[in-house]
């Protein structure tokens, strides 16, 4: 499988990305005080099935071990960073801050993305968090061309992102996505001196995600052995977007949910 897709790959894919920002935006609409995490679940099964594509995490497993993700769309709500299950008697709460990590197959290729709403509105504090890590992700993406650098997209992410006084997790990274919901390269969301210098093609596709917190960047993973959280508690947020790298830029695989 190459990291370069084709011409009809891509086509294929931007179709796929217009179905998935789709169903997550109307995922994002319904994520309101009251609501269940099951019944957000059920609109995305729902979605998926009249567009003909399925879900890409209903079922998957890290590596393929372990205990296969009961959804189809992660639901992670406040100190949860990613990968928080739908489960039926969860019901969000004014001021929650959800991160809503959606992806799905079509034709045969995988698209991937996530968006972060405060149900009802929230803080003054949160509200920021939200937006300035939708913000780092839009930065990282302007560092994106054929030509350039892996690096150059994390720098520009912490560049942004730090001196605001936030956390950058560093155990989560974005990705390579297309054949596979997770391929190479990785994309760290910040300065990795040690990481190898990978130039930017175009063709490559890749999944950006910059996930942020109002503490520190450690996290670890909770009983259900899926949800990621922050050590120390503090509310997280998280943005991502498909991309295909071009000669000038980068083309938007996956539309904006929120635009």
């Amino acid at each position: 499988m190459s990291l370069i897709k084709t011409p009809d790959e891509i086509a294929k894919l931007h179709e796929g990305g217009v179905i998935l920002s789709r169903v997550l935006r109307e995922i994002r609409e319904a994520c309101v005080p009251g609501a269940s995490t099951k019944a957000l679940d059920q609109i995305a099964r729902d979605r998926f099935k009249e567009a003909g594509a399925e879900p890409s995490f209903l079922g998957y497993r890290i590596a393929d071990e372990g205990i296969p993700y009961p959804g189809a769309v992660c639901i992670s709500i406040n100190e949860e960073v990613v990968h928080g299950l739908p489960i039926p008697d969860r019901i969000i709460e004014k001021g929650d801050v959800v991160g809503l990590d959606i992806g799905c197959w079509y034709k045969g290729l995988c698209t991937d993305m996530a968006t972060t709403v405060i149900a009802g509105g929230g803080t003054e504090e949160t509200e920021a968090l939200v937006r300035d890590t939708r913000a780092c992700l839009v930065t990282g993406l302007s560092q994106i061309k054929a030509g350039k650098f892996i690096h150059d997209i994390g720098n520009a992410i912490e560049d942004y992102i730090k001196p605001k006084g936030y956390g950058i997790v560093r155990d989560l990274v974005g990705h390579g996505v297309g054949h596979k919901v997770h391929e190479e390269p990785q994309v760290p969301n910040y300065r990795e001196r040690n990481a190898p210098r990978i130039k930017l093609q175009e063709g490559m596709v890749l999944a950006i995600e910059p996930m942020i917190t109002l503490g520190g960047w450690r996290v670890y993973m909770k009983d259900d052995q899926w949800t990621i959280a922050t050590q120390d508690g503090s509310i997280a947020a998280h943005f991502e977007v498909t991309v295909v790298v071009t000669k000038t830029g980068y083309d938007l695989i996956t539309p904006w949910p929120d635009a």
